[in-house]
């Protein structure tokens, strides 16, 4: 597996571990089910992998806008 896949894939299960977190804390314990933890968990990984790709995305494009541009944004 690619180096690069699994540093983002590392980063993605950082993220949705603590957004996770955060959305079960905010549900009062007498609320909580195994069923509605499940759910919570699999919307923080989908959540998490969805923002961070549009992130990568927009960024690699913007990164390939400036690739011929000079500190002076002479192209």
């Amino acid at each position: 597996m690619d180096k690069n896949v699994t540093i983002i894939q590392g980063i993605i299960e950082d993220v949705a571990t603590e957004l996770y977190q955060q959305w079960y804390n905010s549900v009062p314990s007498s609320e909580v089910t195994d069923e509605s933890s499940k759910a919570m968990m699999k919307n923080a990984f989908d959540t998490s992998f969805f923002v961070i790709q549009r992130f990568m995305d927009k960024f690699n494009k913007e990164a390939e806008t400036l690739k011929g541009v000079d500190d002076q944004g002479n192209i």
